[in-house]
């Protein structure tokens, strides 16, 4: 039986906490380990973009950090700053996210300006607190053109001991002059022995089965892990994951049943997970391909992988047909796997 918690991230799942109730970091020991070793050292950036895949604990990270540096630059009890922390409520800390609609119903798409303006307002006011004040912005992505810039601005002149803590899931779509302000840290999907541990954490009446599924199925993203195990037997996903095992010898049978099995209800968790799982799979061709020197099957995935984003992403905006989307995607998929590169003349 799940927990009802306040939701305080327009994405957040039912059932699990935001980040800053996280009691600790799993997974990321390195570099917690290196940004305490600087915040001891007076060394702490005051700029820093945490990047890395979807789901991977970056925030749960930024948090920790923050907790840290109130009680190494504060004079007020551990206990005392995590329960402030968690509660919202700690006069040095200031977070950033989508913010809630007026009308109390959802949350707005992006990071607006408005928003941007309070936060950096806030910031250039007097300290609530004895020590430093932590900003942090989850994710940066989020923030449209005029919101990034309205960062950019206080991040080129920040208030005296702050730091700033950037989260981002796409470091590449940012602004160039962001990423060169901040000290940048990219962390890594985690280990199946960390990802059994979160997820025994937070679910701990989940069987060994449904475990082992859901770790196999997150590739290192604890989230990805979370919304496995509340899918649990989804018949089209199983069907998937079995068809990418070999796609190139299936029946066209196959793949439209696959296809039927996810398009059906277009906005459920399977669907928005076997898109993912299917992204995936590209991704990991084209690695694959770039570490072979294989020039031509390198080409192909970097072709499908544009071909699928954006037949994706026009699925969305448009209200196109999931089902159509998907065979399409996969009979890419399938004549990837098929292609032979032409013979080379001697």
């Amino acid at each position: 039986m799940s927990v009802d918690y306040e939701q305080r991230e327009p994405d957040q799942l039912d059932g699990v906490p935001a980040p800053e109730f996280a009691p600790a970091v799993i997974g990321h020991d390195a570099v917690l380990t290196d940004l305490r070793r600087r915040l001891t050292q007076g060394r702490l950036p005051g700029g820093i973009l945490l990047h890395g895949p979807l789901g991977i604990g970056k925030a749960t990270l930024a948090f920790q950090l923050a907790r840290e540096i109130f009680i190494a630059t504060g004079d007020e009890n551990p206990t005392h700053i995590s329960e402030q922390v968690a509660a919202g409520s700690y006069p040095n800390l200031f977070v950033l996210r989508k913010a809630p609609k007026e009308t109390g119903r959802g949350f707005y798409t992006v990071i607006r300006v408005d928003e941007v303006r309070r936060f950096v307002e806030e910031l250039r006011m007097t300290r609530g607190r004895a020590g430093h004040r932590v900003a942090i912005v989850d994710p940066i992505d989020d923030a449209n053109a005029n919101a990034a810039n309205a960062l950019l601005k206080i991040l080129e002149e920040p208030p005296p001991d702050t730091t700033f803590l950037l989260i981002s899931h796409r470091p590449g779509s940012l602004l160039p002059t962001i990423r060169s302000r901040c000290h940048q840290v990219a962390l890594r999907p985690l280990d199946d022995r960390a990802m059994r541990e979160v997820l025994t954490g937070l679910r701990p009446d989940a069987d060994e089965a449904a475990l082992a599924t859901g770790i196999s199925l997150a590739a290192g993203s604890p989230r990805r892990g979370l919304e496995a195990l509340a899918l649990g037997s989804a018949t089209g996903l199983a069907a998937l994951r079995d068809w990418l095992v070999d796609p190139g010898t299936s029946a066209s049978a196959a793949h439209l049943a696959v296809a039927d099995a996810l398009g059906a209800a277009r906005d459920s968790a399977e669907a928005r997970f076997g898109r993912d799982l299917l992204l995936d799979w590209i991704a990991d061709e084209a690695r694959a391909a770039a570490i072979s020197g294989d020039r031509q099957r390198l080409a192909s995935a970097n072709e499908l992988w544009e071909k699928a984003v954006t037949l994706i992403a026009d699925t969305d905006e448009y209200n196109l047909d999931a089902r159509q989307t998907l065979v399409v995607i996969l009979d890419g998929i399938k004549k990837h796997t098929q292609f032979q590169p032409a013979p080379v003349e001697p």
